[in-house]
């Protein structure tokens, strides 16, 4: 039984919706930060990379960037940047990217559901990133990003949902990127009451994108538990932001390698190792795409090559092991790269496909990389499997497209 929660959002005022709307914190770093939010006093990047309005090289973990994050959170209140309604509501969010539309419902979700494991995850947490969102949680009190869950599909919530969006939507725009972002808020109490109790006869929610946004929620809520003497469970820090998506309509992209050196190895050995698990096939210049499992392009040396993973590499048995990443990691850049742990060594790195491929390109060719490696996305159902077997998948395994934008929907913990 999945708990789902109306709130009383704090959302951009009519005609400042666009302005307002940001990246998320993780997907830019401050540089990046700084140069979106010139000539943009209204960006929620104030907010959730609040570093770009101190001097450049502040320490992004030092309490006054957490200080900045709520005093520029506060100014946008009492200016009437950001309202409040009146009464709690769920939205509905409809994000449209290359045609193709996804339609996320919002409210708040229960930590007790997370800290059960009715919320289910399929990655780790970093200790230092998950204390920034903590403390970032706390000063600010506010969830300022919304977690992106994922459930499967029912037709009863669909059919609610497509009720839900025939009336008018309260913002309705692209942002600079392509990117469709609507909001409906859901004014009819029954239709939101159904929504309520259908999610209440859904069995899980899976964590697709925000692990360490639903963690560092979970641990406020705990620590402020702990410190209320009238702690009842149904205060608002009980419960945190998020978007619920059905599967079906979801879209991960690939997560590729780039790696700075051979590990002390020659061009002869890399091809003789990867003879042993692969087949081999030279490409050219023309970058190469996987186009299924068990496939990867490899760039090196300004050539493009395709890889075929030999059956006998293949582990169809387990749901971790059988992933393509798993596959490279453990036959090739563990053993003969020497990374033992991707989350810890300096020799590798990682880019998001929605980057393509010519930023594979880019970077070896900049003499900065040596090989790159270019996987075939992990799917929805794949996620699916590894969460309820209690596992969890290699680091950097998923990139969904698209992001959700902070800043349009606000959740206060008081």
């Amino acid at each position: 039984m999945a708990v789902l929660r109306k709130f009383k959002a704090l959302r951009p005022k009519k005609g400042l919706e666009e302005k307002v709307a940001s990246y998320p914190y993780d997907v830019l770093n401050s540089e990046e930060a700084r140069d979106l939010v010139q000539g943009n006093p209204y960006s929620f990047l104030h907010v959730v990379k609040p570093e770009v309005d101190l001097p450049e090289g502040t320490d992004l973990y030092a309490g006054e960037v957490y200080n900045k994050a709520k005093e520029n959170f506060q100014k946008f209140i009492t200016e009437g940047v950001l309202i409040q309604e009146d009464s709690p509501r769920l939205y509905i969010y409809r994000q449209t990217m290359e045609g193709r539309e996804q339609y996320g419902i919002v409210g708040c979700v229960s930590v007790d559901d997370y800290n059960e494991d009715i919320i289910k995850k399929h990655e780790h947490t970093r200790p230092v990133k998950e204390k920034d969102r903590m403390r970032h949680v706390d000063v600010t009190n506010a969830n300022a990003g919304p977690v992106f869950l994922t459930y499967r599909a029912k037709d009863s919530i669909n059919h609610l949902v497509k009720k839900a969006v025939q009336e008018t939507p309260v913002y309705d725009f692209t942002a600079t990127d392509g990117i469709g972002h609507t909001v409906w808020i859901i004014e009819d109490e029954v239709l939101s009451d159904s929504l309520i109790q259908e999610f209440a006869r859904v069995d899980y929610l899976y964590v697709a994108d925000g692990h360490h946004r639903s963690a560092s929620a979970a641990g406020v809520a705990n620590k402020r538990r702990e410190v209320n003497p009238y702690h009842k469970g149904d205060e608002e820090y009980n419960f945190f932001l998020a978007v619920l998506f059905p599967d079906e309509q979801l879209r991960i992209l690939d997560y590729n390698r780039v790696l700075k050196d051979l590990n002390g190895h020659t061009r002869d050995e890399l091809f003789a190792e990867l003879e042993k698990i692969f087949l081999v096939g030279k490409l050219g210049d023309k970058p190469y795409k996987p186009q299924k499992k068990g496939e990867y392009g490899m760039y090196f040396e300004k050539t493009w090559y395709k890889l075929t993973v030999k059956e006998e590499y293949v582990d169809h048995g387990d749901p971790v092991d059988s992933l393509d990443i798993a596959m490279l990691q453990s036959n090739l850049l563990g053993p003969f790269f020497g990374i033992d742990d991707p989350r810890s060594s300096d020799n590798i790195n990682f880019v998001g496909g929605i980057r393509g491929l010519g930023e594979l390109v880019k970077l070896v060719d900049s003499g900065k990389y040596a090989v790159a490696f270019a996987l075939y996305p992990v799917s929805v159902k794949e996620l699916m499997a590894i969460a309820d077997a209690g596992r969890v998948m290699p680091p950097k395994s998923t990139w969904f497209e698209p992001k959700l934008r902070s800043g349009l929907l606000v959740h206060l913990l008081e």
